[in-house]
């Protein structure tokens, strides 16, 4: 099994999510902030 590390998942930009306007409750926990009207995922919790 490949071990990916959290600097090439944010390279390939995993970290973003929807746009703020989609917002959806349950996926609160796991947004770490927002930017420029998009959501931020928090990749230490996912």
């Amino acid at each position: 099994m490949v071990e990916i590390s959290m600097q090439e998942l944010l390279e390939a930009g995993v970290h973003f999510g929807h746009q703020t306007r989609r917002w959806n409750p349950k996926m609160k926990p796991y947004i770490f902030g927002k930017r420029n009207g998009i959501y931020i995922i928090d990749l230490a919790k996912t």
